[in-house]
């Protein structure tokens, strides 16, 4: 060492003699130092020295709120609605100091301050404040609340929904300062509504009009939705529009940017990547925009003064979550309207019988046109049954109709024409030709395939299948049951060699299609906006969509090909649609004549006679057939539920994901249906809510889920 380095001695001892000072002055002083894992010792906050939290656990016997001291230190940022952690699952035992210590730290909302608690133990403190932003607020934990009890679920779980994840960068940013409202804009494309201009005036005049509307044909319904939320932030209020995908509220925020420009809205989308939606939601939150237009989360979005709530397409399956408690965009909307007291508008090109039943109940206002603009918007429909089919040359070889080719050929020469097919991949399925008796495997009874366009082999087991015959008829020559989207690309890319084709589906979407002469196959939900629209469309295999075993095979079918359907140019600028379908059925019959109001009337009176939903409440019970026979032996059903099974639950097909009510693999699963009358629904599931904690509070025991409303009934 140097001389540099060395440190002086002080011949008195002075260092010693300083450091013993130091150690006496802090073990003198008058407040004590707070422990960082227990607060042990710290003084308490002096006015209100009790945090009401949430805590962030999902099991439905813990779904309360707990008390916490607040310790002096965080009493400035430990305010209502912001995001705490607190230590959890001590138990009474260890207590020092009269607090609670011990257990796992866990993320919760902070929901009120109490001056005292209603709990006698000694009370655990707060561990520390995540953030000083306030998250969580009245409203809010309202409504998380009430859809927690309608889907009998846990406040944890959908406020795990409702509230996005925490970011840091994203939280530290300012928001921008609100703009002044801007001015009531004109009735435009509404002018095509009977009662169009009188619900935007109504919106703009601060009324809550509810209505359910069925939009025309045609690209304009983006912007009649952004002129209905125009409308309701130039009265001063808030506006929330939920749409099914990325793609859809790309649309509707264009047209919302046209019409106002920028800063007036948030788009809040899982394509935003978690940043930017949370500055989004943040923006929302702390009152700078006053407008969203998102996908289903936004559900739960923070609006302001809420004036307007809107969904579009409620059928589409992407508005149903697949996290507990599974809420469904539709019926969180109508609760946030009733609470909010605001307008809700229900739209789309299709017509679901839940939203003819809020029509028919008179909760909601039918929103319409004559058929004289439907006659100018929507395009020719035409059909191809089994009858023409099989006195088809053409379809029996190329599996398209001559109509079908007839349309391609003519559409091709002012535009894009449109294929849609009910698949993606090549020919995943196959059938016997005379007969159609499904093609399946003689060792596990699973459905053959042709990858190669050769050997067939197990789409289950993969054994390799060399001596077929069907089994009904004896016929050894197959056919494609469903060809996918790639295999018809193919066939119609030889029928025309000089025109570009172009596929749409799950692995690669398409936003838009120039207006060329061009074919484009696309899957349902997959279907690319042609600039223009296109000039024809076919409907492929529409058997295959009505046939499903399920409820909703037909309303589901006429959803998709309406939407389909709806991209074609109208029947003045020579816009035609082909089906192949059997002519005589509902469905069919109800895109003919572009009625699908009519078609979901008819649903509903008839699950009316039935007892099926939407008019009857339902929840489904599943789980091990010793488990579900407990649960249904101790809960409290009301007197008026009727419980339908329990029947076995087939499992997840092999190579497939596994679906939240498929059973697990191995296991054999049951599902009970229980039904109630209209009015019965909120004691049902407080009925299984109770029943599931109970459960749950004794511990062990297979598992049992429940799912109110389910959205596949079989």
């Amino acid at each position: 060492m140097s001389s540099d380095n060395e440190r002086p001695e002080d011949p008195a001892g002075g260092v010693p003699e300083q450091l013993a000072l130091i150690r006496e002055t802090v073990r003198k002083a008058d407040v004590p130092r707070a422990k960082p894992r227990t607060w042990r010792g710290a003084a308490l906050a002096k006015k209100l020295p009790v945090a009401r939290v949430l805590v962030n656990k999902g099991v439905l016997h813990l779904d309360q709120y707990f008390d916490y001291a607040v310790p002096e230190e965080l009493d400035a940022d430990a305010q209502p609605g912001v995001r705490v952690r607190v230590r959890f699952g001590a138990g009474g035992r260890n207590v020092r100091g009269g607090r609670r210590e011990g257990g796992g730290l866990i993320d919760g909302f902070l929901v009120e301050r109490l001056a005292e608690s209603d709990y006698t133990g000694a009370l655990a403190a707060l561990a520390y404040v995540v953030s000083p932003e306030p998250v969580l607020g009245p409203d809010l934990l309202a409504l998380s609340r009430a859809v927690a009890d309608r889907y009998a679920g846990s406040l944890a779980d959908v406020l795990q929904l409702a509230v996005p994840p925490r970011n840091g960068r994203a939280e530290s940013k300012p928001s921008p300062e609100p703009l002044s409202p801007p001015p009531a804009p004109s009735a435009g494309s509404w002018e095509r509504y009977a009662q169009g201009p009188a619900f935007l005036r109504a919106l703009a005049e601060g009324g809550a009009p509810r209505a359910v509307w069925t939009a025309l044909p045609g690209p304009h319904w983006p912007q009649e939705i952004a002129r209905a939320m125009a409308a309701t932030l130039a009265s001063g209020r808030g506006a929330l529009v939920v749409v099914p995908d990325g793609r859809t509220a790309g649309r509707v925020d264009a047209a919302l940017t046209e019409l106002l420009g920028e800063g007036r809205h948030a788009l809040l989308t899982a394509d935003s990547g978690p940043e930017k939606r949370y500055r989004e939601w943040l923006a929302v939150r702390r009152g700078s925009v006053p407008a969203v237009v998102g996908t289903r989360a936004a559900m739960f979005a923070p609006v302001a003064d809420l004036g307007l709530v809107a969904v579009w397409d409620d059928g589409d399956s992407s508005h149903s979550d697949d996290n507990a408690p599974f809420p469904h965009v539709r019926e969180v909307l109508e609760l946030r309207a009733a609470h909010s007291r605001c307008a809700f508008l229900l739209g789309g090109t299709n017509c679901t019988v839940e939203a003819a039943q809020l029509v028919e109940s008179g909760w909601a206002l039918p929103l319409r046109a004559d058929r004289e603009q439907l006659r100018i918007a929507a395009p020719l429909v035409r059909t191809v049954g089994d009858g023409e089919l099989a006195r088809d040359g053409a379809a029996r070889a190329a599996r398209l109709p001559s109509l079908a080719w007839q349309t391609v050929r003519d559409g091709l020469r002012s535009g894009p024409v449109l294929v849609q097919v009910p698949r993606r991949g090549y020919a995943p399925r196959l059938a016997c030709e005379r007969c159609r008796e499904p093609a399946r495997c003689r060792h596990c009874a699973g459905p053959l395939q042709a990858p190669d366009q050769r050997d067939l082999d197990c789409a289950w087991c993969g054994r390799a299948e060399t001596a077929w015959h069907c089994v009904a008829c004896g016929s050894h020559r197959l056919r494609a049951q469903i060809v996918g989207a790639r295999r018809t690309a193919e066939e119609l890319g030889r029928a025309f060699p000089a025109v570009p084709v172009r596929t749409s589906g799950r692995d690669h979407v398409l936003d838009s299609v120039p207006d060329t002469p061009a074919l484009v196959v696309s899957t349902p939900g997959a279907e690319p906006v042609a600039e223009g629209g296109y000039a024809a469309a076919l409907l492929l295999d529409g058997w295959a969509m009505v046939g499903r075993p399920d409820l909703r095979a037909g309303e589901e079918a006429l959803r998709r090909w309406t939407a389909a359907a709806s991209l074609v140019r109208g029947q003045p600028e020579g816009g035609t649609v082909v089906i192949v379908a059997e002519p005589t059925l509902r469905p069919v019959q109800a895109l003919v004549r572009w009625d699908p109001v009519g078609h979901a009337r008819r649903e509903l009176a008839e699950r009316a006679e039935l007892g099926f939903p939407p008019v009857s409440r339902m929840a489904s019970v599943t789980g091990s057939p010793e488990a579900l026979a407990a649960f249904l032996a101790t809960a409290e059903l009301p007197p008026e539920a009727e419980v339908l099974g329990p029947v076995p639950v087939p499992g997840a097909a092999p190579g497939r994901p596994r679906r939240p009510w498929d059973a697990p693999p191995g296991e054999s699963w049951e599902r009970a249906l229980l039904r109630v009358p209209p009015g019965s629904g909120a004691a049902l599931a407080a009925a299984l809510k109770a029943a599931q904690a109970a459960r749950m509070s004794r511990g062990g025991g297979a598992q049992v889920r429940i799912r109110v409303d389910p959205p596949d009934i079989g």
